[in-house]
């Protein structure tokens, strides 16, 4: 136990390896100009779905029936505005109603800031971050698939509110991330924006990832998977590989939400360390 010890005190005592000046100055650039860009969606968002410039009424959307064979047997997700809206409180039925326009405002900034995160795969592999690669890739790939595959594939899901709650998760965590690592390659670690970084996954990463798993479950087909014209006459037509492969990743898309969740969680715990209990006064 005594080598050991040693052993790890003198590992301990190496000099890290430092990142090269030009490294670092691109990475704070890099970090410095994505969290511009996603501060750029996230006021893009905020200035649609509350009306604040009073030209979101100009973004019209044109109804789409974007309702999937499961819809029929559980209606409660039919993603037609109207099936949705009637289950609204009153104030938040605008609000949902400029939801379904906000990929007219913000898709396109979307699209273009998202796609500049392949760069961090390449950033991976030459090891100027620690992030490892296969993480990384699989990440970034399931970002661009949601931009790329989904969105700019199936117009139907462009109407859907989904969207908006989407991006707004994903630029309110991407502002946080990156300006934490751009900051932190200057030297700085905020306390209250290291909080904010293990803790805003709570909500924002059910929402985004509940949002991505659902706009890809309503690019399913109005029709049923295999062909059951014998059976149910109003239900014709049989899926394609694509339905397939989007309807298994709906479906495997939950226990990775699961997975990360609770991963982050257990990080949260190890950066910010667990609750403190509550003082009691000494007699």
């Amino acid at each position: 136990m005594a080598k050991e010890s040693k052993s790890s005190k003198q590992a301990a005592s190496k000099p890290q390896k430092s990142t090269p000046t030009p490294v670092k100055v691109y990475l704070v650039a890099y970090n410095a100009l994505s969290a511009v860009g996603w501060a750029y969606v996230l006021t893009l968002v905020a200035i649609h779905l509350f009306d604040l410039d009073g030209k979101s009424g100009s973004f019209t959307a044109v109804p789409k029936s974007t309702t999937s064979f499961f819809s029929r047997i559980l209606p409660f997700l039919d993603s037609k505005t109207g099936a949705v809206q009637s289950n609204l409180p009153p104030w938040l039925k605008p609000i949902h109603t400029r939801a379904t326009t906000t990929y007219g405002r913000a898709g396109a900034a979307t699209a273009f800031v998202q796609s500049f995160a392949a760069l961090e795969v390449l950033h991976a592999a030459l090891g100027w971050v620690r992030s490892p690669v296969p993480t990384t890739a699989m990440q970034v790939a399931s970002r661009l698939f949601l931009v790329w595959g989904i969105m700019a594939q199936f117009t139907g899901v462009r109407t859907n509110a989904l969207f908006a709650s989407m991006v707004f998760a994903w630029s309110f965590t991407e502002v946080i991330r990156y300006t934490f690592y751009a900051l932190n390659l200057l030297g700085y670690n905020p306390p209250f924006l290291l909080w904010l970084r293990y803790t805003t996954f709570y909500i924002l990463y059910p929402l985004g990832a509940g949002s991505e798993a659902f706009l890809m479950y309503f690019t399913l087909p109005d029709a049923a998977p295999i062909t059951l014209a014998h059976s149910i006459p109003t239900l014709t037509g049989a899926w394609s590989l694509g339905d397939y492969g989007r309807a298994i990743l709906f479906t495997i898309w939950w226990p990775g939400l699961y997975f990360m969740y609770t991963y982050m969680i257990s990080q949260r715990r190890k950066v910010l360390g667990p609750a403190k209990p509550p003082k009691t006064k000494s007699s």
